[in-house]
């Protein structure tokens, strides 16, 4: 999750707090006779992600509600359709509350999540280098960028660039020595190519404050893509539980996303999920509860993680109005949408047996081996 000032992140506190509330009375959980066997499942981080997705024309994702052990106890339910074809939860922020939910969802007996598409679908922060306000990024990795070793600001030599430097290692250059298995995350490129082609059928959603705040970007060429409109985008998520913001630290986030996916990763999202998110899917993979070529990682931008050229990032952070949370929002639902509904349509011709990842697939250690090597690591 990211938001925008810290005004917005009290009001979204608010909004989570209350999210347990917006379901219906009718609702209250009923006693099912049957395993749920859901063709698409929605993960989203706080309220006010999961409530874009109640009281839509496409379907009633509150038809059945499902009390699940170990949930957050803020969003303590799963909630599906009447022919459980689609569901979706809120994990709780962070990555372990992302990690336990998750944890507790695919060990649930009234799920088969076996031939289950998980569309993690969340706000982010934006790196202006490659998108905006707005827009919607569907990622290939997801990296553990706080996952390093690290030295205060004030405390470092004069020829460090940041205080972060790879765990092991002895220099921001070097390949982390020291691996714990969740520092990437690779996903089927081929789905998430299929999941762009979906979602560019999309109109997004912007905002006059947006638009006046990404103008701000226009003074640095290195901006363009932040001072252009929102669009659907492919690059890559940055999971850490630290909300930065400012160029020493996004831009050495940048660099550790480039560093341990061997070149091939192009950091523009922050978030505080998705690592989490993925080790809990890849260990169930491992059973075979979940197909971990199913995943899609759709983050959309609510808040540029560095400023403009002049001002303060602390500004940027807590005081300024950047207009992108609202459209951020809209967006997971206007782009998640035509995912979900590209997903539904194909189901019998191409989704309901996979599709095939030409791309390693899985974590840094290839705990799920496969006919593919890993495309990174040490």
């Amino acid at each position: 999750m990211r938001a925008s000032s810290s005004s917005i992140l009290a009001a979204s506190v608010l909004l989570s707090t209350a999210s347990a509330s917006l379901v219906p009375a009718k609702l209250q959980e009923r006693s099912l006779e049957y395993v749920v066997k859901p063709k698409v499942f929605i993960i989203d981080m706080f309220g006010p992600e999961g409530d874009v997705w109640y009281g839509i024309p496409e379907f009633d994702l509150l038809a059945i509600n499902i009390t699940v052990p170990g949930f957050s106890p803020l969003y303590p339910d799963a909630h599906c359709t009447a022919n459980g074809d689609i569901c979706q939860l809120i994990t709780g922020e962070s990555e372990i509350n992302a990690a336990t939910t998750i944890a507790s969802l695919v060990r649930y007996p009234r799920f088969d999540l076996t031939t289950t598409y998980f569309m993690i679908a969340g706000i982010a922060g934006v790196n202006p280098e490659h998108a905006t306000l707005g827009s919607v990024a569907f990622a290939r990795y997801a990296v553990q960028v706080a996952l390093q070793y690290e030295f205060s600001q004030f405390e470092i030599p004069t020829n460090y660039t940041s205080g972060y430097i790879p765990q092991g290692s002895l220099s921001p250059q070097e390949y982390p020595q020291s691996i714990y298995g969740t520092e990437v995350f690779e996903f089927n490129q081929n789905l998430q190519k299929m999941a762009v082609a979906f979602a560019r059928k999309a109109a997004l959603n912007d905002s006059s404050d947006a638009v006046i705040y990404r103008a701000n970007y226009a003074t640095s060429s290195a901006y363009a893509a932040g001072a252009a409109a929102p669009s659907v985008v492919e690059c890559d998520v940055a999971t850490s539980d630290v909300y930065f913001s400012g160029n020493i630290l996004s831009t050495a986030f940048g660099n550790y996303t480039t560093l341990v996916t061997n070149g091939s990763g192009v950091y523009c999202m922050t978030a505080q999920e998705d690592n989490a998110t993925g080790e809990a899917l890849i260990r169930a993979a491992i059973q075979r509860l979940v197909d971990f070529s199913r995943i899609i990682l759709m983050r959309t931008a609510s808040d540029f993680d560095r400023p403009y050229p002049g001002e303060a990032a602390t500004t940027n952070l807590l005081f300024a109005n950047q207009g992108g949370f609202e459209p951020a929002l809209q967006n997971i639902y206007l782009a998640g949408r035509e995912v979900i509904a590209g997903i539904m349509d194909g189901w019998n011709s191409t989704f309901a047996a996979g599709v095939n990842a030409t791309n390693y697939v899985g974590d840094i250690f290839d705990t799920l081996g496969g006919d593919t090597a890993p495309d990174f690591g040490p």
